[in-house]
């Protein structure tokens, strides 16, 4: 036997080759895994988070960042849920927390106003059909890896469990993930005019 079977359970050889690390809250991911993985993409950058309103307060520079990505050509999107949509509003029911929902959903979109015009930043809301879709599951994407928190009952998005991937097949965990929140940017609708 080549290999003892101590060393086959620590090596990863099947789906699980995706899983870079897993954490039981997505607060429990640090901040540096966040700011490594925006500061090396270098061709995509998607938040499909509900709100994505904590990484304004999370990532350090995290506005300096974005407008250097997008200079570097790096196209950057958010995916948000519509802050006068009715899932919204149910959730905020189902949350009960005094920080809501459609509030942390417009922090997003001041950030995003204050900005300014960038070319390669993309902004839309979840298609009101879909919006039960994105609420329950949020897919980051930097390139080739994603960070994806599913959303468990009533716990808000930091209460939540965190999956690291990285693409390591076709098909394969990140690929699903990637196209759950791409199905989702398909559907969307391109924010109002402000």
């Amino acid at each position: 036997m080549i290999w003892p079977q101590a060393v086959k359970d620590r090596i990863k050889s099947g789906h699980d080759r995706e899983l870079v690390q897993s954490y039981p809250y997505r607060s429990a991911c640090p901040s540096t895994v966040w700011a490594d993985l925006i500061d090396s993409a270098g061709e995509e950058l998607f938040f499909a988070g509900y709100t994505n309103y904590f990484l304004w307060t999370q990532v350090p520079a995290f506005a300096d960042t974005l407008r250097r990505k997008a200079d570097e050509g790096c196209r950057v999107r958010f995916l948000l849920g519509d802050p006068e949509g009715q899932v919204t509003r149910e959730r905020e029911v189902v949350e009960d927390v005094a920080l809501s929902v459609s509030t942390r959903i417009r922090i997003t979109l001041e950030n995003l106003d204050r900005l300014g015009k960038l070319d390669g930043l993309e902004t839309r809301f979840s298609a009101p059909e879909d919006a039960t879709n994105h609420v329950s599951l949020s897919v980051f994407r930097f390139d080739h890896e994603a960070l994806v928190t599913p959303h468990l009952a009533r716990l808000v998005g930091h209460d939540s469990p965190l999956l690291h991937l990285r693409r390591q097949e076709e098909k394969g965990m990140f690929e699903r993930f990637s196209e759950h929140a791409e199905e989702l940017w398909r559907t969307a609708v391109p924010l109002p005019t402000r």
